[in-house]
């Protein structure tokens, strides 16, 4: 259930200023988000716990860079984006898979229309959503996932995987266009 922003604000404040209860009910908040977040990035468990480790520890050693408190998920999962680029990195598939997107075409149109995501979800096929999710490029994914799924602005996708928010738009624009041509190969 989430909670109002004063009460987050309250837990945020409170964690700045070392108070560990915040702390446990601030994990126990954003634990299953963040995991299911790095999860479909990593597709690798064990790597998104360790992930999702070291992001928390990350946040309790940086919690004082954080001008905002009210932008802390954003922030959070910024650190979480950081990890994975780092885990991509050290496997050595960092280049393929955080590639830059290519460039939208002069006339495309937003895809305003039923998008294929809602059509999936309302058919109750969330299983065949998350598998079709997979074949996308982490980078789309990860956009796909932080909009619709953790429903951050683009503004705060852009700050969370350190991108320009137009990046963040072409990078929506194709996993849309990609996931319509999935569904449509599947039907």
């Amino acid at each position: 259930m989430p909670q109002s922003p004063e009460h987050n604000f309250r837990l945020v404040r409170a964690a700045r200023e070392g108070d560990p209860r915040a702390w446990d009910v601030l994990l126990r908040e954003r634990q299953l988000p963040l995991f299911a977040y790095v999860v479909e990035l990593t597709r690798d468990r064990e790597a998104a716990r360790d992930i999702v480790q070291e992001t928390f520890a990350g946040a309790v050693r940086h919690i004082e860079t954080l001008r905002d408190e009210a932008r802390f998920a954003s922030w959070l999962f910024g650190i979480a984006h950081q990890k994975c680029v780092q885990h991509f990195r050290r496997s050595r598939r960092h280049d393929e898979r955080f590639a830059a997107p290519e460039a939208l075409p002069e006339d495309h149109v937003d895809v305003a229309a039923e998008d294929p995501r809602d059509r999936l979800l309302r058919e109750e096929h969330a299983g065949e959503f998350f598998a079709l999710l997979e074949k996308l490029p982490p980078d789309q994914r990860s956009a796909l996932l932080l909009h619709v799924l953790e429903e951050f602005s683009l503004e705060e996708i852009a700050s969370i995987t350190a991108v320009p928010t137009g990046t963040v738009k072409s990078r929506l624009y194709h996993a849309r266009r990609a996931l319509r041509l999935l569904v449509e190969e599947t039907l």
